[in-house]
């Protein structure tokens, strides 16, 4: 059976089987065609791409930024620069519209920065987005550390409002934050995705946390926490609407925005039935908990709150495994870290950004690990060098380390995009780059406002739309893709390219996405032009 099918009928249509008599004739139809000595199976297959053309892919993953935030006003693209004013008004607690937007609680720029935006300097802001960057208003540049923002599982969703996109600064802990805003056509990225292809309606996997979305581009599923009730962490399980879409609001939270910092019953990082949402980490080191007294320095202390059982669930690198397919988890400082411990504000890394170090198939002294789990270098140096020696393996996924990766609060946007920018240089250099296939996108939105609706899929997700750009020698030149993706989409192309099992999850989100959208989830191909299949 020709790759492209295999995957396809795999992936998609065993996928789908029994939810209606059509589907299942669809199905049938589809096997015949693929039966020996049919007539129209070559004419069929030879309108196909052929996946095979893609013998390696790299997914860089960075951090906190919606769609709106960066690449406002980008080229083709939909974003906030066009909108009517009633499209962006946010609205305060109570569903009415804000007559203005709150102050930035304790200030637009982080602490310690030369000449700091204060809280006072940001009352009075109208009801609308507002640059950062502008040099008549705040002038802050993209080298310039700001505000961290709330980006949890549930806040995420409150914000969202049902596809509204209103209460962002309503169910913030930053006020007007969310709708801040930077010229992006500044960053090298920008120039990069006018080259080659930039999408437009790409959305973050989950709802929520760096955590849950890194856990979803390895297992599209959120961690499970056994007995949690009974463990270290049940004063973390949160306290709930029925609907598990919000938070219940504290009696003593402020009535308005404009007021202060709502408050909840009870916030934490795992759902009333033990799944894991927000920030966790892992079990193993590198991990934000030590060891235990007399514990295997290895491990981390168990008896944490945020210590996360090791995980069983399957992942997309087991799948790749199964099929013999050579991958690995690059992480920035990682080797680095271990040796020497971490440090702010360089290498600054995060623990919880590591999925596979959650796993108990990578836990220490498995080959697993030490195949799978790979340094990236300081600086993503060793990764850089495996880049411009043509051995990367044929799935790379490439983690920046904290001071690189964009995240507000803890780094700056220019050293990221620059670092960014700098590996799709040499990735264009490379050896293997005629056959490469690069996707650079961002964990989830940061807490930050995006205008359009994210499609209704599952429990998780998807959530807020991030930016998403294709690099590719296949990759459509000056092309803007408007298919409907998310963090789960690069699952689906790995699972259509190398045929693989396909996980759970992804089964779910492709069928909740169909659902709500008339069509499946897209697989990343319609940004590519591929030769066809023989």
């Amino acid at each position: 059976m020709p790759p492209f099918f295999s995957s396809l009928t795999l992936a998609c249509f065993s996928a789908r089987a029994g939810r209606s008599l059509k589907k299942l004739s669809l199905i049938a139809t589809v096997s015949l065609l693929l039966a020996p000595n049919a007539p129209t199976h070559a004419a069929k297959v030879e309108h196909q791409p052929d996946l095979s053309a893609i013998q390696t892919v790299v997914v860089i993953f960075a951090e906190n930024r919606s769609f709106d935030n960066l690449y406002r006003g980008f080229p083709g693209a939909e974003t906030s620069a066009n909108l009517p004013p009633d499209k962006f008004q946010q609205k305060d607690r109570d569903g009415s519209v804000l007559k203005e937007l709150p102050p930035v609680w304790g200030g637009l720029t982080a602490r310690g920065i030369p000449n700091p935006i204060t809280q006072s300097m940001t009352e009075h802001l109208p009801n609308k987005p507002f640059a950062v960057d502008d040099p008549a208003s705040f002038n802050v540049p993209l080298n310039t550390l700001t505000h961290d923002l709330w980006h949890r599982f549930y806040q995420n969703q409150m914000q969202i409002n049902h596809g509204k996109n209103d209460m962002f600064v309503a169910w913030a802990d930053t006020g007007a934050m969310p709708m801040g805003y930077w010229n992006g056509s500044h960053m090298k990225m920008w120039k990069i995705a006018e080259k080659y292809t930039m999408a437009d309606h790409f959305f973050m996997g989950a709802f929520g946390s760096s955590f849950l979305n890194h856990q979803w581009l390895a297992c599209a599923c959120a961690p499970f926490y056994p007995n949690a009730d009974t463990s270290p962490s049940h004063p973390s399980i949160v306290t709930a609407n029925t609907a598990g879409d919000a938070l219940i609001v504290a009696a003593n939270s402020p009535h308005s925005a404009l007021d202060g910092v709502p408050k909840f019953v009870r916030d934490g990082n795992l759902t009333p039935d033990f799944h894991a949402v927000n920030t966790m980490q892992p079990a193993y080191q590198p991990s934000g908990n030590k060891p235990a007294d007399g514990q295997d320095p290895r491990f981390a202390d168990p008896s944490r709150p945020t210590t996360l059982p090791p995980q069983t669930i399957p992942t997309v690198g087991d799948r790749l495994s199964e099929k013999n397919i050579s991958w690995a988890w690059f992480s920035g400082a990682w080797q680095h870290v271990l040796d020497h411990g971490n440090a702010y504000p360089m290498p600054d890394f995060q623990y919880h950004h590591q999925p596979y170090n959650f796993y108990a198939n990578y836990a220490p002294g498995t080959t697993a690990r030490e195949q799978h789990l790979q340094d990236g270098g300081l600086n993503g140096s060793r990764f850089i060098k495996l880049i411009d020696e043509g051995k990367l393996p044929q799935v790379s996924f490439y983690k920046p380390q904290g001071n690189l990766n964009e995240h507000s609060g803890y780094a700056d946007i220019e050293s990221g995009d620059s670092h960014i920018a700098d590996l799709i240089s040499h990735l264009e250099k490379s050896p293997q780059w005629q056959h490469m296939l690069v996707i650079v996108t961002y964990d989830e939105n940061g807490g930050l406002w995006d205008h359009v609706a994210p499609p209704k899929g599952d429990r998780w997700g998807p959530g807020s739309r991030i930016p998403a750009i294709i690099v590719s020698p296949f990759a459509r030149r000056h092309y803007v893709d408007k298919t409907v993706q998310d963090t789960t989409s690069i699952i689906k192309f790995l699972t259509e390219r190398y045929a693989l099992r396909p996980l759970d999850g992804l089964v779910q989100r492709d069928q909740g996405i169909e659902a709500s959208t008339g069509k499946p989830l897209g697989d990343l191909t319609g940004a590519l032009i591929l030769p066809k299949a023989r």
